[in-house]
């Protein structure tokens, strides 16, 4: 699986794959609604992934079964459901509204707060939030459409949004190149006629999530320390506050927990951390991760990994935490894509002399 392409600067998708990106998302909501689990925890664009086949597919990784799973949501409150700033639930209405949030990544080619980009489809400068790397190379009449669709998802009262049903009857029309196949708008190989990948020795973070060796990974994750956060934060000296100091305070309570294996603590101290939202560190969530591991809590290790994709999106250390946890959760197939997946991004970043 490959995860979000159109919001790397290196990667354009044509504009065809991104309607057709929106509508197998769309229908996979209507599917799952249809069958009784309309719930999808935190639903944003790194939850869509690619198969072998090009073909979009959306993660199972955020399905609930009802409402009261859904106890957190992202820590960015600007793409957060109104609602569920209000009342702490997740409803069918609020996964509504995160769809809306997915259709303005994939057409703008970027994060963009959803009031900021209601404001701009107002005062039609619809033009001004298409990804430029399009270069122009898309319908501006199918762009409104899609544009009015997301506005129409993002509305403040959740009664005001489309169903599911309503997303697929609208995309669906706007399909222009049915008969292309995804490989092929993506510029990728077919699955058959892929090269084989050369085999290469795991790394020992590779070689002890092949394991499964959670002692392992600890003692790597102790002596990698924050290396990996460089670039990730950068401060103002305005926002280096008393609230700024007390999130580094608890961040460092985490980690003196973590090395002591205290893993309960360590995971009320980095959510300390988390839940100000001022500084992301994909280290803190990995390291979170590893404990709901320890803790045997396979589900939010497997979240806390996937927000640290969120954040660093070419990072090998979240895709080996997520093959460790969808290991754990029985889903072997997708563990063993996940180990593979981060391995070859170990592999890339090792040749572009960043090191390991």
């Amino acid at each position: 699986m490959r995860d979000c392409w159109w919001l790397r600067e290196n990667q354009t998708i044509e504009w065809a794959m991104r309607l057709r990106v929106a509508l197998y998302i769309a229908e996979a909501l209507d599917y799952c609604s249809s069958e009784g689990r309309p719930l999808y925890h935190d639903l944003n664009a790194y939850r869509v992934l690619f198969d072998e086949n090009g073909d979009p597919r959306l993660s199972c990784f955020g399905l609930m079964k009802n409402s009261r799973d859904g106890k957190s949501y992202s820590t960015n409150l600007a793409y957060t459901p109104p609602e569920y700033l209000r009342n702490g639930r997740v409803t069918p209405e609020s996964v509504i509204f995160s769809f809306g949030t997915v259709l303005l990544d994939l057409l703008s080619g970027k994060h963009i707060p959803p009031s900021h980009a209601l404001d701009m489809i107002r005062g039609k400068n619809i033009l001004h939030l298409m990804d430029s790397h399009l270069e122009g190379n898309f319908s501006s009449e199918e762009a409104t459409v899609v544009f009015d669709l997301a506005s129409r998802c993002l509305q403040y009262e959740p009664r005001e949004r489309p169903n599911t049903k309503d997303l697929v009857s609208t995309l669906a029309p706007l399909q222009n190149r049915p008969d292309v196949p995804s490989y092929v708008m993506l510029g990728i190989p077919r699955h058959e006629e892929a090269p084989p990948t050369p085999q290469h020795p795991l790394s020992p973070m590779g070689d002890a999530c092949s394991r499964m060796d959670l002692t392992a990974i600890h003692q790597i994750l102790v002596m990698t320390h924050y290396k990996d956060d460089e670039g990730t934060n950068e401060l103002s000296f305005q926002e280096w506050t008393q609230q700024m100091r007390d999130m580094l305070e608890a961040r460092k309570r985490g980690d003196v927990a973590f090395r002591e294996k205290e893993f309960k603590t360590a995971v009320d101290c980095y959510s300390q951390f988390i839940d100000v939202g001022t500084m992301v560190s994909p280290t803190v969530y990995a390291r979170r991760s590893l404990c709901h591991l320890m803790c045997d809590q396979p589900d939010a290790a497997l979240r806390d990994a996937m927000q640290a994709q969120c954040v660093y999106p070419d990072w090998s250390t979240a895709f080996y935490m997520q093959a460790v946890a969808l290991a754990k959760l029985d889903m072997h197939k997708d563990a063993a894509d996940m180990l593979k997946e981060a391995a070859s991004l170990e592999e890339k970043r090792q040749r572009s002399g960043r090191g390991s």
